[in-house]
């Protein structure tokens, strides 16, 4: 039986894989399952486009899908500057360099106790 901590982290896999695939940049992974009733893990990757980064989210998202993890949600594909995907245990941040520096989701989140890798 998989505890939603194993699930979380199969999930994680399935994410890496999907974002690698497309060639994400500066992907990280931050652990907020001690901050966070949402969601247990939070993945942040950088795109070259609006165009990669909507290829970045469709990915995740089919990959996701195939895996049996279906999104609650995709946000942000209009302007493509910042898009999320709600994987459920997993929310992931696709983002243009200057949103991903003007937001610092990761100076927001890292200061939980329990970050679990730099990917």
């Amino acid at each position: 039986m998989n505890t939603p901590n194993q699930q979380a982290k199969d999930c994680l896999k399935v994410v890496h894989e999907a974002l690698a695939d497309v060639k994400a940049k500066d992907v990280i992974e931050l652990d907020v399952s001690a901050i966070s009733d949402v969601a247990d893990a939070i993945v942040i990757a950088s795109g070259t486009s609006t165009r990669h980064l909507k290829a970045l989210a469709h990915n995740v998202a089919d990959e996701a899908r195939k895996a049996g993890y279906r999104p609650i949600g995709i946000e942000g594909e209009q302007d493509a500057e910042w898009v999320l995907i709600d994987l459920g245990y997993v929310v992931v941040h696709v983002m243009l360099p200057t949103a991903r520096k003007f937001y610092d989701l990761e100076s927001l989140w890292r200061s939980t106790p329990n970050d679990i890798a730099n990917a």
